[in-house]
Order: structure tokens, then C-alpha cells, then sequence
């Protein structure tokens, strides 16, 4: 990628409600950076002063977008600027979620050692354990429950992660629950 534009400074020092053309464009190139995975350019940028839980208009993260698009590194990065593992965006949804619907266990893996919230419901309840489990993610059910998971949580409608994975017609997942006596 290009080098960035630099944001506008304002001539004066009050501070202007209207933001410029120019900060706008920066502001969408740095949230194609976080998709593209582009590590090298968030380290940069990130140590000149971005801030690491920048969020655009729909309240994705930096660490949101780079986690759902499974860039390990751009995640380390972002995570080592101290950028909040359990940001939400404005559907409450959480990296770990994100990670957890896209079937990424090494994202998980990073996003917990770095303190992110196991269960981290979205607001209607739903957990990263029943999303793995609705699409039949066998390999990181059972990490997150092992990880602290709690297989009996319900979301706002009083479904759990078993319950989620019956009505989603996953093959393996609702099984894989009974088994573990709390389905």
C-alpha cells in the first residue's frame, strides 16, 4: 500500500465539529489496512499515535476488522498497542465472536491469551460457544470449553450453545454437548 495521507491539521486550535476530506480518506485506508492484515503499516502507524481502539461508523475495531479477516500478526500488533480485546462493535459483537463464525481457533487462541472475555455474550445472549456450535466447529467448542465456556449459558430466548446447534441442523456439534453432560 501507499503511503498514507496525512490527516489535515487545522489552522486554527479550536477544535472543529466538521471533520476534513483528508482525515476521512486516512481514517478508510487505515480500516483497509486492519482487513488487509497489513501488520507492518499498523506497527508504524499505531507508533506514531493511531489510536489502537480506533472504531469506524458501524463500531468495528482495528483488532474486529484484522480478527474476522484472520491476520494473526495485524491482531499481535494491535494487541501489543494495548487495543481492547472485547471491544464491541455497535451490534455488541465481540473479535472472539467473530473469530468463532469465521472457524479461526488460532484467532481464538490469541484473543484469549490477550484477556478476552470467553463468553463476551453479544446482547441477545449469544456467546462465541454457540456460534461454534450453530456452525458445527467441533475443534473449538471444545477449546472454548475448556477454556472456561460454560456449556448451559442461554441467550435472551433461553436457547444454549446445544439448542442453537439443533435449530442450525449442525451434524456434529449437538453430540459433542450431550456428551459433555450439560447439553
Amino acid at each position: 500500500m501507499q503511503d498514507l495521507p496525512k490527516p489535515a491539521s487545522p489552522a486554527h486550535s479550536t477544535p472543529s465539529p466538521e471533520i476534513d476530506d483528508a482525515t476521512i480518506e486516512f481514517a478508510s485506508q487505515v480500516f483497509d489496512l486492519a482487513r488487509a492484515g497489513d501488520a507492518g503499516m499498523l506497527d508504524q502507524l499505531l507508533d506514531k499515535g493511531l489510536p489502537p481502539n480506533l472504531r469506524n461508523e458501524k463500531g468495528d475495531s482495528l483488532l474486529m476488522l484484522a480478527s474476522y479477516h484472520g491476520h494473526l500478526d495485524a491482531v499481535r500488533v494491535l494487541l501489543a498497542h494495548k487495543a481492547d480485546p472485547d471491544l464491541r462493535n455497535k451490534n455488541g459483537q465481540t473479535p472472539i465472536a467473530g473469530a468463532a463464525f469465521k472457524g479461526n481457533l488460532s484467532m481464538i487462541e490469541l484473543l484469549l491469551e490477550h484477556g478476552a472475555d470467553v463468553e463476551g455474550a453479544s446482547p441477545d445472549g449469544r456467546t462465541a460457544l454457540m456460534i461454534a456450535a450453530m456452525f458445527n466447529r467441533t475443534e473449538i467448542v471444545d477449546f472454548l470449553v475448556a477454556h472456561g465456556a460454560k456449556v448451559d449459558a442461554q441467550d435472551t430466548s433461553g436457547v444454549t450453545a446445544h439448542g442453537a446447534a439443533l435449530r442450525m441442523g449442525a451434524p456434529d456439534t449437538p453430540t459433542q454437548l450431550e456428551k459433555l453432560g450439560r447439553g
